[in-house]
């Protein structure tokens, strides 16, 4: 699990639980059950198969990695506004999420380290609001999941979450949840203007800017690049290929032949954190609030005047 860096790894957990060891503590000890129970070691030998499922599940769940930063932090592109999550079961999302997640620690971090000559263990996240709507909030019970795995089980693995392109429907949420969040997750997050270019180059080469960063202006995650080469969240982007061909062949190893399982790995999903659950909710109440506030405008917009 510490890839040859205990301390770093301890002092994750520590950080993650404000210098209390005992809670810190805690949190390993149930961070190391939670990945024997799910046999968590294993499960980049277990590929989402046939191929055309795992397509799906990257046409919907809208993740990549575009570069790196001029740290040679990872760089992780996330489009959240327009995942639908709605190609497949929600084991297969979580697999694919853990995955990425192992991927990083086991074969990208180390990959880093090597190549800029210094301990690299975290990254940064883009996260692309283009196309969040209300409807959003039938996925909040699965991001909640998502969040809850990485906050217990890889703690203090990001450095600084960018959000780009975000909507009226965000800055509502965000001017709600921002209270709720801990001073030390506050400053790691950083709201910037439209598509983020000119901030994002401070720390990264153009050449590594998410595909969603590279032109002013809102618009579409998924067709704003000159193809799938440059867009890091299609299964034909290197970084998936790579992912998906080390599974794969992690996979033969094991089996040795033998056809590969199909079906999803099920992950045991942890009980979110109390802070996470209020901050879901408070999200599902702000949603809610738009919802009825745009349908009082719709039927305003809806009655006639005079006759007219």
């Amino acid at each position: 699990m510490h890839h040859g860096n205990p301390t770093e790894t301890l002092a994750r957990f520590l950080k993650a639980r404000d210098w209390d060891v005992q809670k810190a503590y805690k949190m390993l000890i149930d961070c190391l059950q939670w990945r024997i129970q799910n046999e968590i070691d294993n499960i980049l030998s277990k590929p989402i198969i046939p191929a055309d499922l795992y397509r799906a599940v990257r046409d919907s769940q809208l993740v990549g990695l575009s570069g790196y930063s001029k740290e040679g932090l990872p760089v992780i592109a996330i489009g959240v506004g327009l995942s639908t999550y709605d190609k497949a079961s929600v084991n297969y999302y979580v697999q694919s999420h853990i995955q990425m997640n192992e991927y990083r620690d086991r074969v990208i971090l180390p990959a880093a380290t090597q190549k800029y000559g210094k301990h690299i263990s975290t990254c940064l996240k883009v996260l692309d609001m283009t196309g969040l709507k209300l409807s959003a909030l039938n996925q909040i019970k699965l991001l909640t999941t998502i969040s809850t795995i990485d906050d217990l089980n890889y703690p203090e693995k990001t450095e600084t979450y960018y959000i780009v392109n975000a909507p009226y429907i965000f800055s509502a949420c965000w001017k709600a949840v921002k209270p709720l969040l801990q001073e030390r997750t506050k400053r790691k997050i950083q709201v910037l203007q439209g598509c983020g270019r000119d901030e994002l180059l401070k720390v990264m080469d153009y050449s590594f800017l998410p595909h969603f960063c590279r032109k002013e202006g809102s618009g579409s995650s998924r067709n704003r690049s000159n193809g799938t080469i440059d867009n890091c969240f299609s299964l034909d982007h290197s970084y998936h290929q790579q992912l998906y061909n080390y599974i794969r062949h992690q996979a033969n190893l094991i089996e040795s032949g033998r056809p590969i399982k199909q079906g999803s790995v099920h992950v045991e999903f942890p009980e979110p954190d109390p802070e996470d659950t209020k901050i879901a909710k408070t999200i599902e109440s702000e949603f809610q609030r738009l919802a009825d506030q745009n349908g009082i405008c719709n039927s305003l917009n809806g009655l006639k005047v005079n006759g007219d």
